[in-house]
């Protein structure tokens, strides 16, 4: 395939899939650690912190796909960062989530889908990664935990996300097959850890020591608003949490 010149590619876009930082529903994992309004919190600041990125890495359109739906304020204030489209996301697996996020793409040259769990993504790994799409079929950026935390795709393909494991270490491993299943070319970068558990953050503290005020861990978990319960458990919660 000939290589093309930096300056007549066409822009891929980024789609973000995020939950808004409400807490008991957001990074439940790290609940028992930082309590549910220090979870919320951090994933607060993980989105604000994805969205900056995105719209830093300025090599397309940015869509927010956000869950439970559009209207919170955390969203809102994304959407005042710079030109964002606010989606909301539908009933479905994390597979058929990312499927129709890259299918509705405004981008004819593809689509990178993250989550906000990756706070190494850069806007360098970003534009690389666009890059790395415009001579491939897909990109993968796999997670220490073996899954990833960056896919791109030229066109949608929803072979790609079939009978996938979610939330367990066999994701990367089957969208490879995937992949190859299909007859695709990908290109895959260099595994980045994500945000999930107790030793993530400390992670996380060691890189971002300002966060250490803001999502102070706690021995007791503070009790949920009784609001907060009534929202459904769907699996796509427990997916990207």
């Amino acid at each position: 395939m000939p290589r093309v010149s930096p300056e007549r590619r066409e822009r891929i876009a980024i789609a973000i899939l995020a939950k808004a930082p409400i807490p008991g529903l957001s990074k439940t994992r790290l609940i028992p650690h930082l309590g549910a309004e220090g979870a919320a919190a951090l994933q607060g600041w993980l989105l604000q912190r994805t969205v900056a990125t995105a719209l830093a890495a300025d090599i397309g359109p940015v869509s927010l796909w956000c869950t439970p739906d559009t209207a919170h304020p955390d969203f809102a204030q994304c959407a005042r960062q710079g030109p964002i489209t606010l989606c909301q996301q539908l009933d479905g697996d994390l597979g058929e989530r990312m499927h129709l996020a890259i299918a509705e793409s405004p981008s004819t040259a593809g689509t990178l889908v993250i989550g906000t769990d990756c706070p190494k993504l850069d806007a360098a790994h970003l534009q690389a990664a666009a890059s790395a799409l415009a001579e491939h079929e897909a990109v993968l950026t796999p997670a220490e935990d073996g899954g990833y935390v960056l896919i791109g795709m030229r066109q949608a393909s929803s072979l790609a996300f079939a009978d996938i494991a979610w939330s367990t270490d066999q994701v990367l491993t089957q969208t490879r097959q995937r992949l190859a299943g299909i007859g695709w070319r990908w290109a895959e970068f260099e595994a980045f850890w994500d945000v999930d558990r107790r030793d993530d953050f400390a992670r996380l503290i060691q890189h971002f020591p300002e966060l250490a005020g803001l999502v102070a861990p706690t021995k007791d978990r503070p009790p949920v608003d009784e609001t907060v319960r009534s929202w459904p458990r769907d699996p796509f919660w427990m997916e990207n949490d």
